[in-house]
C-alpha cells in the first residue's frame, strides 16, 4: 500500500505542477525557424480543407493527438474521462499516462479506462519502457492494452527525468533487446514516444531497427519534467540537480528530422512545445502524421468538458486555416509544400 499512495501523490503532484507551475524547457522547439510560404492565391475553398486521415486501422477528423498524460488517481480519472469525451465528439486521438500503477495495482484500472467514453476514437497505452528491465514483460504489455481496449502500446523513454527523480529507474543497459521482444509479440503496434528530450538518428535507428511501428518525437521545448520533478525535489540539493538540466534536449523540429534521416518510412508522432496549430501544421509538414499536444489539454480539461472541446476546435481550425493559407487541400498537399527556413 505504501508503494501505490507514493506513486498516486507523484501522480497528483504531476498534474498540480503543470497546471499551476511554469515547467517549460529553456529550449524552444526550433519550429519558429520555419514558416509556410502563403499563397493569396490558394484556389481552395476553405471548407473544402480536408483534415482527415486513417492510422492503425482507426480514421480521425484531424490529426491531433491528445498526447499521454495521466491517471492513477480520482481526479486523473475525472481528466481522462472529459479528454476521452472531447477526443470522441471531436474525432481525434488520445493517449492515457503510465498504466504501471494500474497493472501493480488492478483497482486502479477504472482511472484510465475510457473506451466507454470513446468507442471510436484511436486511443493509445501507456508504460514506461524502463520498466521492462524491473520485471515488465510482455504479459504486462498486453494487460496494459486490454486494459484499456487500445490500437496500440505507446512504450516512454525517459532517463533523464528518472535521473533526477530521487525514487527514479535507472538500470537502461539492455532495454532495446526487450523491446524488439514486445514489438515481436504484442498484437497492436508498438510506439516509442520521449517525453521531451527527442530522439538522435542513432536511437531512431536503434528502435527502427527493433520493430517500432512509430515515434513520437516528444522534443524539447515544451514542458520539462527535470523542471517538474525540480518543484517536486525533497531537498535543494535534488532541486539544482533537476534545474540543471532546464536547457538538455533536441528541439522538436530537430527530432523530427532526424528520426526522418534516421528511418524513412517510419511513421513519426510529433510533439513536445506544440502550442497551436500553425506549430502542429508545420510538423506535419516536416514529416508528422500525427501532432501530440498535452499542456493546452490538460489545463482546459482540469476546467471543463466544453473548454477541452473548444481548445480542440481551434487547434483543428488554425491547421485547417493554415492548409488553405498555404493551397493545400488534404494532409498529403500539405506534405508537400515544403517549408521555408528563416
Amino acid at each position: 500500500m505504501a508503494k501505490v499512495t507514493q506513486i498516486s501523490s507523484r501522480k497528483s503532484d504531476h498534474i498540480r505542477i503543470n497546471v499551476e507551475e511554469d515547467v517549460s524547457s529553456g529550449l524552444t522547439t526550433g519550429l519558429e525557424h520555419y514558416r509556410f510560404i502563403h499563397r493569396a492565391l490558394p484556389e481552395l475553398n476553405l471548407e473544402d480543407v480536408d483534415l482527415s486521415l486513417e492510422l492503425f486501422g482507426r480514421r480521425l477528423r484531424a490529426p491531433i493527438l491528445i498526447s499521454s498524460m495521466t491517471g492513477g488517481t480520482d481526479k486523473a480519472a475525472a481528466i481522462n474521462r472529459i479528454l476521452a469525451s472531447a477526443a470522441q465528439e471531436t474525432g481525434i486521438a488520445m493517449g492515457v499516462g503510465s498504466q504501471r500503477i494500474a497493472i501493480d495495482h488492478p483497482e486502479l484500472a477504472h482511472s484510465f479506462q475510457v473506451r466507454q467514453y470513446a468507442p471510436d476514437i484511436l486511443l493509445f497505452a501507456n508504460l514506461g519502457a524502463i520498466q521492462l528491465n524491473y520485471g515488465y514483460g510482455v504479459d504486462e504489455c498486453r494487460r496494459a492494452v486490454d486494459m484499456i481496449e487500445a490500437d496500440a502500446l505507446v512504450l516512454h523513454l525517459n532517463p533523464l527525468q528518472e535521473a533526477v527523480q530521487p525514487e527514479g529507474d535507472t538500470r537502461f543497459a539492455g532495454l532495446l533487446q526487450r523491446i524488439e521482444a514486445v514489438c515481436r509479440a504484442l498484437p497492436v503496434p508498438v510506439i516509442a514516444k520521449e517525453v521531451g528530450w527527442g530522439f538522435s538518428e542513432e536511437d531512431a535507428r536503434l528502435l527502427a531497427g527493433a520493430g517500432v511501428s512509430a515515434i513520437d518525437v516528444a522534443g524539447a521545448g515544451g514542458t520539462s519534467w527535470s523542471q517538474v520533478e525540480m518543484h517536486r525535489a525533497e531537498n535543494e540539493s535534488q532541486a539544482r540537480l533537476a534545474a540543471a538540466f532546464v536547457n538538455w534536449g533536441i528541439p522538436t523540429a530537430e527530432a523530427i528530422l532526424n528520426v526522418k534521416r534516421a528511418a524513412p518510412g517510419m511513421t513519426i508522432i510529433a510533439s513536445g512545445g506544440l502550442r497551436s496549430g500553425v506549430d502542429l501544421a508545420k510538423c506535419l509538414a516536416l514529416g508528422a502524421v500525427l501532432g501530440g499536444m498535452a499542456g493546452p489539454f490538460i489545463k482546459a480539461a482540469s476546467r471543463s468538458y466544453e473548454e477541452t472541446v473548444q481548445t480542440i476546435n481551434e487547434v483543428r481550425r488554425e491547421i485547417q486555416v493554415c492548409m488553405f493559407s498555404t493551397g493545400a487541400g488534404d494532409l498529403n498537399a500539405l506534405r508537400k509544400t515544403g517549408l521555408q527556413r528563416i
